[in-house]
């Protein structure tokens, strides 16, 4: 599991074995966990956030949307997009 970064208390990663799948984060803080597509920042699903956690988060993805794919790109290739 890649940790891509840490901001505000949240972790944002990938599951390595996810590559067959459209670019997406997953977002994990204490114990909640959300995914979000990240070509077209769409909330996937979410697990135990709060909806001011839900917009904290969008709003994180949305400011680091370039360098997230890029590190799905570096990551699992161009290919690995589904």
């Amino acid at each position: 599991m890649p940790t891509v970064m840490r901001i505000g208390g949240f972790r944002f990663f990938f599951y390595s074995n996810e590559n067959k799948e459209p670019k997406h984060i997953h977002v994990r803080s204490g114990g909640g966990e959300a995914k979000f597509w990240l070509d077209d920042v769409e909330l996937v699903w979410n697990h135990g956030f709060n909806e001011r956690q839900m917009q904290e988060i969008e709003a994180y993805i949305r400011a680091h949307q370039s360098a997230l794919i890029d590190s799905w790109v570096e990551f699992f290739g161009e290919e690995g997009n589904g």
